[in-house]
């Protein structure tokens, strides 16, 4: 009920901001993404792909926002800004004379009005899984948030293999465009073997949703293609920090799904090595997700470090403990001495650099070394306060410590 009452204070927010900056998404071609996983890849590969192909686009996403060349930080722990942020950079981008406009869209924001008063060209919902529930108290609820965003879109893409898809196809009215790895769709399309490199699985859907954007906008298939062929993972996506004698990845996976996935990649890709997961769960989220995302890992990582992630008021150590009963489904146990000795094994340290040490001391050759939860963001929230924290950086100061 609370919601619901900031939600009108929300709408009248959003009315006044469209009037102020004179509904500037009218002149623009906005391409929404939505979805649990995979929004920002998406996001930044549509943005990319017409940037290189000769359009002028700018682009709000959780990793910046880019408007007219220049870029902007968006904020902690921040997707899609308030309402008049987001009608500000509208209207920069319009009166830069861009033509297209791509917003990462999440859920919060479709609830709470932040993208209101815009007619979305296209609409895409990568997946939907497990994650914001507290806020919007069951599955079904999260679905519907979701779909706003094809309400009020032109073309309505969307995911026919992810477990969402009957949901959307029961809630939204109008035509929907699928794209499909699995099933009969209508864009089902191997893009790893058009470009001539592999991609994990989870990423084939988001160059595949990316790619059926930009044939909805019309753009030659031999030049989307030849785009993608340059893309690069955004900050804190799959990004390799080491790699030399083992490996050190950074991913901002922080859903079990997205924790599944990457380590799904990892062990499909190098099976006879030892995977070390460093991760924990951040507080005021979606608390059931905890022991979720500890059966995701425990199905594929063969040590674990539990640790912080902006933990707030809530205590760590009891954060810790709920991911760890999924470990403990998994054939996991608590490390008695504190340190790895054999089999799955998992300890808990809460200090995240202190965490970090502890997985690069463990380390052996060919080993890999992946930290989740954090990737691109650049604080962590302890209590009230936001420190600053760098996971790519810490990783650094940890492996010179290292061989000193």
């Amino acid at each position: 009920m609370f919601q619901a009452v900031k939600n009108i204070y929300h709408n009248f927010q959003a009315v006044i901001a469209n009037i102020w900056y004179g509904h500037p998404g009218e002149k623009l071609k906005v391409i929404g993404i939505t979805g649990t996983d995979g929004k920002t890849t998406t996001s930044l590969l549509i943005y990319y792909v017409l940037k290189n192909t000769g359009h002028k686009v700018s682009l709000i996403s959780s990793v910046y926002a880019r408007i007219g060349g220049k870029t902007f930080d968006t904020g902690f722990h921040v997707t899609t800004p308030s309402v008049f942020w987001v009608q500000k950079y509208l209207k920069m981008a319009a009166d830069c004379g861009d033509e297209y406009f791509v917003l990462e869209t999440t859920s919060h924001a479709l609830d709470q009005f932040r993208v209101s008063g815009i007619q979305f060209e296209i609409g895409v919902v990568t997946n939907i899984t497990h994650e914001h529930l507290q806020y919007h108290k069951n599955y079904l609820n999260y679905v519907k948030a979701k779909v706003r965003l094809l309400n009020n879109s032109t073309y309505a893409i969307v995911n026919a293999d992810d477990m969402s898809y009957p949901f959307i196809r029961k809630l939204y009215q109008g035509d929907l465009i699928t794209y499909s790895l699995n099933n009969s769709a209508d864009f089902q399309i191997d893009l790893s073997s058009k470009l001539n490199q592999p991609l994990p699985r989870f990423n084939q859907y988001n160059y595949l949703a990316a790619y059926v954007v930009c044939q909805k906008l019309g753009l030659n298939d031999q030049l989307i293609i030849a785009a993608m062929r340059g893309f690069q993972l955004p900050p804190g996506r799959l990004e390799k920090v080491y790699d030399q004698d083992f490996m050190i990845i950074i991913d901002f996976a922080h859903t079990p799904n997205a924790i599944y996935e990457v380590l799904k990649s990892l062990a499909k890709t190098y099976p006879k090595r030892t995977i070390i997961h460093v991760f924990g769960a951040a507080s005021q989220r979606d608390d059931s997700k905890r022991p979720l995302m500890g059966e995701a890992s425990g199905e594929f990582a063969d040590r674990v470090i539990l640790t912080e992630e902006d933990y707030r008021k809530e205590d760590p150590q009891k954060i810790a403990r709920e991911i760890a009963a999924g470990l403990e489904k998994k054939g996991f146990q608590l490390a008695k001495s504190g340190h790895f000795t054999q089999g799955k094994e998992y300890v808990i340290e809460i200090d995240r650099q202190r965490a970090v040490n502890r997985a690069i001391d463990s380390v052996g050759a060919g080993d890999i070394v992946i930290l989740t939860g954090k990737g691109h963001e650049k604080s962590l929230c302890r209590g009230t306060k936001e420190h600053p924290w760098d996971e790519k950086q810490a990783v650094l100061e940890s492996l010179a410590s290292l061989k000193k």
